[in-house]
């Protein structure tokens, strides 16, 4: 969707000036705004209190150094990051991403981005992320250990649990999680629920392991329901990734009687027309920590290709991109739509390009975008944050229980979104617009802050 004011046109040629070098930012904010364009007109006190100006900039930005020392006594220093983007409904909330990857623009982007899936859940956070280019892959414990002490040295200054609650994303599971735990409380004498993905055993929630998974496929359920599409039953699913949202995406997709014929990691994919066999890739991935193409000698009807991005080669009905951001080209949409696909749900954080998601909303391919169909892992995040301020601990039914309705709960509030300003249909729009309400009545409610 083109930009249709001078105001929205002039706003994104002046972040994009002010931002040099952060594509992922530009393409994030670009896509947002773009669709708040739609509601301009109706909301005049948006222009006249600056709420765009001040959504698209930062509370607070923290760059620093980690220095640490590997297992041989060299120093390693890596750079940090924690974008505390918007606290207008409540406090910061977002993932660490350690990933060679890692930039300024590449934590700006998934901190913008999350500000609105944080506002979907309905729930009293904000939006904020962080994380590092250090990379765990091929590191002992040891070695991890020492980085994220570290990390947490500086970081534990700049956030609390009214402030800012980190959580994992990708490279940062319940090991990494664990380390800083420990270190913020040597640091602080707290034990206090700072961070969200802890274990069971330290104030962690059941049901969070599961939760970014079993959320996206609770988001596409309902959506295919909605549009009269039948739901996972009897259909072929291809899932990007192999990470904590691959395999419980699986897991949900199992046993709401679909088959995931297709799944991979950064180096290749694989495909079983009988489908893939998630004990073996839990075994490989969270157990040994092999590639993906070990799979392969241990189930003959498998096959293994090189190259991940191929994956979307795979015929399916329903696609899961849930392993990066702009996984899915033009052309992979393109391929995707001719081989049939009903329904595209985005389990990483912006694994479309925009031209890709312009192919599926053009085709008629049902399209769930990342911050609304993922934003389950964000959601029991918080509802450990109520329990940790609680004292208490709930059942994984529970949890699950109000993990579904608030996935629901964001399908239809971005549905209704969409049909009201003329898009139905349309879930980025309705997701963008849903979101950035309440958020933008927040900030117009509390002044120049």
């Amino acid at each position: 969707m083109a930009s249709t004011s001078k105001y929205v046109s002039e706003l994104i040629e002046k972040l994009i000036a002010k931002n040099k070098g952060e594509s992922e930012f530009h393409q994030a904010a670009t896509e947002i705004l773009e669709s708040l364009d739609l509601i301009l007109d109706k909301h005049p006190e948006y222009l006249e209190n600056s709420v765009l100006e001040r959504f698209v900039e930062p509370e607070r930005v923290v760059m620093f150094r980690v220095p640490w020392v590997d297992d041989k006594g060299k120093m390693q220093v890596n750079r940090g990051f924690r974008v505390q983007f918007n606290s207008a409904i409540g406090p910061y909330k977002g993932g660490l991403r350690f990933h060679p990857s890692v930039n300024l623009g590449i934590i700006k982007f998934l901190g913008f981005e999350q500000i609105l899936k944080n506002s979907l859940t309905g729930l009293a956070i904000g939006g904020g992320k962080g994380g590092s280019d250090f990379d765990p892959k091929g590191k002992s414990d040891n070695e991890v250990m020492h980085f994220c002490q570290s990390f947490m040295t500086e970081l534990h200054k700049h956030i609390g649990a009214d402030v800012d609650v980190p959580a994992g994303d990708i490279g940062v599971g319940g090991r990494e999680i664990g380390y800083m735990y420990g270190q913020y409380k040597r640091m602080t004498g707290l034990s206090v629920g700072i961070l969200t993905g802890k274990g069971l055993s330290y104030g962690g929630s059941l049901a969070r392991t599961e939760a970014t998974g079993y959320g996206l496929v609770y988001f596409v359920e309902e959506m295919m329901r909605s549009n009269h599409k039948g739901d996972f039953n009897g259909k072929n699913v291809v899932i990007s990734g192999s990470g904590n949202v691959a395999i419980y995406a699986h897991q949900k997709v199992t046993d709401l009687g679909g088959t995931v014929v297709a799944m991979s990691d950064s180096a290749g994919y694989i495909y079983d027309p009988k489908g893939i066999n998630l004990d073996t890739v839990k075994q490989l991935k969270e157990v040994e920590r092999k590639r993906i193409s070990e799979y392969v000698k241990i189930h003959k009807s498998a096959t293994y290709t090189e190259g991940c991005f191929g994956i979307w080669n795979v015929p399916c009905e329903i696609a899961l991109p849930s392993a990066t951001q702009n996984e899915i080209d033009e052309q992979s949409a393109k391929t995707l739509v001719k081989n049939g696909c009903l329904a595209v749900g985005e389990g990483a954080n912006m694994p479309a390009t925009l031209d890709a998601t312009n192919v599926f909303l053009k085709s008629g391919v049902l399209f769930g975008p990342g911050k609304a169909a993922n934003a389950g892992g964000v959601a029991v995040s918080a509802l450990e944050m109520s329990q940790n301020s609680q004292r208490l601990d709930w059942t994984f039914e529970k949890v699950d229980a109000k993990l579904k309705d608030i996935m629901i709960n964001i399908f239809n509030e971005s549905a209704k979104a969409a049909k009201e300003y003329g898009h139905d249909g349309n879930y980025v729009i309705g997701a963008n617009i849903a979101g950035f309400k309440k958020v933008a009545e927040a900030m117009i409610a509390q002044g120049a802050v």
